[in-house]
């Protein structure tokens, strides 16, 4: 574990699992979350001889909260600031939801720059690109309104907003004969509680009205998206099914039933079929 320090002076806090000299895979996470929502991904691929990297975006988790950077931007130059740091050579870089905006950024942002070299895959899961909101130019989007929600019901009473999301639809709890997890709820909870508000609300913004077209269709590595057909977080026919088609030879697999938390729910299901396209 460690901190890395950005150019605008932020901490942001990482850990690092398993073999020092092992592959390195990066993970980053979705809102409200931390590294620690890849618990399961990390003890999986550490126990294989991986070396796994999580970070708690900024404002997010044991990182710093700073007032200002809470958009796709700042998070892709973080995100290279722990590359650099960590002088990391054809990672892995895998992205959840919100986080897989972040890997696209960062690809799209520095892919041919300075973190040429430092990327070797990527893997977007449940992930946020091309963009969420609905315009003329993304007719299929959702509207404005349910992010306004967001915003309204975080302002309004943050703590009760987020045990609403997980015991509803992050998880597909809200589905009729839905296994429920409390721990999965409660571990949420505590990490969408250790997410500073202002971060917490800015970074809706930052999910949801990002485009990131032009970033996919920088991709330059092997790519692999996964997504969970039943997803009531981020839709699967207005993310992976348009982001497919936009990244250069793009592998699509999506999962009947599957929730947008299926990293979590159904880990037994997702870790195999990473370390098959890891090791393909």
């Amino acid at each position: 574990m460690g901190y890395v320090t950005t150019q605008d002076g932020t901490r942001i806090f990482y850990k690092v699992w398993g073999d020092p000299k092992g592959p390195p895979i990066v993970f980053s996470h979705g809102w409200p979350l931390s590294a620690d929502d890849w618990d399961p991904q990390m003890m999986y691929f550490a126990d294989r001889g991986y070396r796994c990297i999580a970070h708690d975006r900024r404002g997010h988790g044991r990182s710093d909260q700073p007032w200002h950077g809470h958009e796709m931007d700042t998070y892709a130059d973080d995100l290279l600031a722990l590359a650099q740091h960590l002088d990391l050579r054809d990672a892995v870089h895998v992205g959840h939801s919100t986080g897989g905006g972040e890997v696209a950024r960062y690809i799209g942002r520095h892919g041919k720059g300075k973190a040429k070299g430092r990327v070797g895959k990527v893997v977007l899961i449940g992930a946020v690109p091309p963009i969420m909101v609905k315009s003329k130019n993304n007719p299929g989007g959702l509207p404005m309104e349910v992010f306004d929600g967001f915003r309204a019901q975080l302002l309004a009473d943050r703590a009760q907003f987020f045990r609403e999301i997980p015991a509803g639809p992050f998880y597909g709890f809200n589905r009729p004969g839905a296994k429920v997890s409390q721990g999965l709820i409660d571990a949420w909870w505590r990490q969408g509680m250790m997410c500073g508000i202002k971060a917490a609300h800015d970074c809706i913004a930052a999910f949801s009205a990002t485009d990131f077209t032009e970033d996919l269709k920088r991709f330059d590595v092997p790519t692999l998206i996964m997504h969970g057909e039943d997803d009531q977080i981020v839709p699967i026919a207005g993310s992976a099914m348009l982001s497919s088609k936009l990244v250069p030879g793009a592998q699509l697999k999506t999962y009947p039933g599957f929730d947008h938390g299926l990293c979590a729910t159904r880990h037994e299901v997702v870790n195999p079929d990473l370390l098959a396209f890891i090791e393909s």
